[in-house]
């Protein structure tokens, strides 16, 4: 019997500790929605399912050590609702974030980003609606993420054939540069011409500005490299939590077959020591 309970208090140890990464994967999210997603409403839940497991194997935890069949039951409950929850999630993360890739360019290391790549999907249906999408383009304006492309040597901007070979995170490419079928002559990162007065027919072009304060953020293509590292961010937290959902759901049936056993080993004694009686009655009777 002490066997089990130190099992279970040592899997509900496990299970504490596996809640750190997830917290830590809600924390980093939310770091990115500040920084450079601007998408600030996702991590919550992955946020608030960390800090339940960490909760719940502490409450587990404590009736482990103490015998406490309340805390024990409380545990496994709340870990089942947990784990289901957790599954709904990556189900979520990974339906949300199923559509669109960036698009290869000729001579180019960085790929473009047309919206029509993610649309249909409710997560490009909520980033593109105009009243959301002012506050995005705000926060990426903020984040100072063109700005913090630009290189210098010797003082003097890198060349074109330079810029061309860099791998460029989705909002770099989509928010800080025209997009290449634009046919505009490189400058510098985030500045760029009409080359000899031509400029392409897609409707970015024409929004295209090399006012600092406006560049592409009112582009089709930004808004597709926003919805790009949304998808590139939560498909890399997704991955730790599959990994760590394999693992609790191993903790968590270990942990009801030792409480089951737990159970059953006091149900014997009681019923063992009445059985006694039964079958070997003393000679003595009053």
């Amino acid at each position: 019997m002490r066997t089990s309970n130190h099992l279970i208090g040592f899997l509900n140890f496990l299970t504490f500790l596996l809640s750190i990464p997830i917290l830590g994967g809600g924390i980093w999210l939310s770091s990115r929605a500040n920084n450079t997603d601007c998408l600030k409403f996702l991590q919550w839940p992955i946020i608030i399912i960390g800090i339940s497991i960490m909760v719940v194997s502490l409450a587990g935890f404590a009736g482990a050590c103490y015998r406490n069949t309340f805390l024990m039951y409380l545990y496994l409950w709340a870990m089942f609702f947990i784990i289901a929850a957790l599954i709904g999630f990556v189900i979520f993360a990974y339906a949300v974030t199923d559509k669109g890739s960036g698009q290869p360019v000729l001579n180019r290391a960085y790929l473009d980003y047309d919206i029509h790549d993610y649309s249909g999907s409710w997560l490009a249906d909520r980033v593109t609606s105009r009243s959301y999408w002012s506050r995005i383009a705000s926060c990426v304006r903020d984040s100072h993420a063109c700005r913090r492309m630009g290189r210098e040597f010797g003082g003097v901007p890198e060349s074109a054939e330079m810029f061309y070979r860099r791998k460029l995170s989705p909002i770099e490419s989509g928010c800080c540069k025209p997009p290449t079928s634009c046919g505009f002559s490189y400058i510098n990162e985030t500045v760029w011409s009409p080359a000899g007065g031509f400029v392409g027919t897609g409707i970015d072009c024409a929004r295209w500005n090399n006012d600092q304060d406006q560049l592409c953020y009112s582009c089709d293509s930004c808004k597709a490299g926003v919805l790009a590292s949304l998808k590139k961010s939560w498909r890399k937290v997704s991955v730790i939590n599959i990994v760590i959902l394999i693992i609790l759901v191993i903790v968590y049936v270990v942990a009801c077959a030792a409480f089951r056993h737990n159970k059953r080993m006091d149900n014997d004694e009681s019923y063992g020591e009445t059985r006694m009686e039964k079958t070997q009655p003393s000679r003595i009777h009053f």
